[in-house]
């Protein structure tokens, strides 16, 4: 897009691609989800850079225009941590605003955990705090809960391969755009849960589509099925009682279909949400879903720099 700038970052051994527009010395760095990609941050970086923020989002390891790792399926959550530890590192940014959505909210939360000096405050869209382990939300869904399928090896690679990258891309935007967990019938692939003549969501063009299916046909989802979906029930932090001592900022969606995984209403107004995270802001967006930051860029960049303002000094 206009205005920001793409390079490649060695990290770890990889090159990663990095999004960046805005100068100075307070930074914003955005962890994106699946089916997303940098990209998905487009609206929110120019509008943080003309808030007077350096905005930098990169494509994870193994999405996008970042290089795949030798052994994918080795993958996990951890690794995603120390490229953002070891990007911020290289880049020579010693502190950071995070923001995450979907996936990309667990290793901002981990970095909250592990690494609280390098934190200036977090944002996290659609995922109040958790860490990557066994986890009833996941566990009471039924069998053809999207999660469980795609944890299945190999399932979702036939399901998808039936398919153009564009059209996976299309259906699971589509999916995950209701108001409730994509869940398939015992005789159904996810795939097959979206009729063909179903049209993208309005605020989700086209053009948009053809960006995030080009940058998938490079990657492919063999690292996404991986990181999250297959490694999202292993605890690689080890820690007994987390707890994040950042401030942050929770935005969901009134209608993001994550509300109605078990228990998750419930744990949003829980003091247990609040002892592990000491100063929490929580705030519903009317008509807001799954991806809210996309659906309604201009409430959501409005409440993230308000709160970006509000502990930047």
């Amino acid at each position: 897009m206009e205005h920001i700038s793409h390079t490649h970052v060695e990290v770890n051994g990889l090159k990663l691609h990095v999004a960046e527009i805005g100068t100075g010395p307070k930074v914003v760095l955005f962890l994106h989800g699946f089916p997303q990609i940098w990209y998905t941050w487009r609206y929110q970086m120019i509008a943080v850079a003309k808030a007077g923020y350096r905005a930098i989002a990169y494509d994870f390891r193994g999405y996008g225009l970042s290089e795949l790792p030798a052994e994918p399926e080795k993958g996990g959550f951890i690794d995603l941590v120390e490229d953002t530890i070891a990007l911020l590192d290289t880049l020579g940014i010693s502190k950071a605003f995070l923001v995450g959505t979907d996936l990309g909210s667990f290793p901002a939360y981990m970095i909250a955990v592990l690494y609280p000096e390098r934190v200036t405050s977090l944002v996290s869209l659609g995922v109040p705090f958790r860490l990557p382990g066994p986890s009833d939300d996941v566990d009471l869904m039924p069998e053809g809960f999207y999660c469980k399928r795609w944890q299945e090896p190999g399932r979702a690679e036939a399901d998808f391969g039936r398919f153009d990258v564009k059209t996976v891309i299309k259906n699971i935007y589509i999916l995950f755009s209701g108001t409730k967990p994509p869940t398939a019938r015992e005789d159904q692939e996810i795939m097959d849960m979206v009729d063909p003549s179903t049209p993208l969501p309005p605020w989700f063009s086209e053009e948009d589509l053809a960006v995030y299916a080009s940058l998938y046909e490079k990657s492919g989802f063999r690292y996404p099925l991986q990181v999250p979906y297959r490694t999202l029930g292993i605890d690689c932090c080890g820690i007994t009682n987390p707890k994040v001592v950042t401030p942050t900022l929770l935005i969901m969606g009134e209608k993001d279909y994550a509300l109605s995984f078990p228990g998750i209403a419930d744990y949003i107004k829980s003091d247990i949400l609040k002892q592990r995270v000491p100063d929490l802001e929580t705030v519903f967006v009317e008509e807001g879903n799954h991806f809210v930051h996309e659906k309604l860029p201009e409430q959501v960049n409005e409440l993230m720099i308000n709160f970006l303002n509000k502990h930047s000094n």
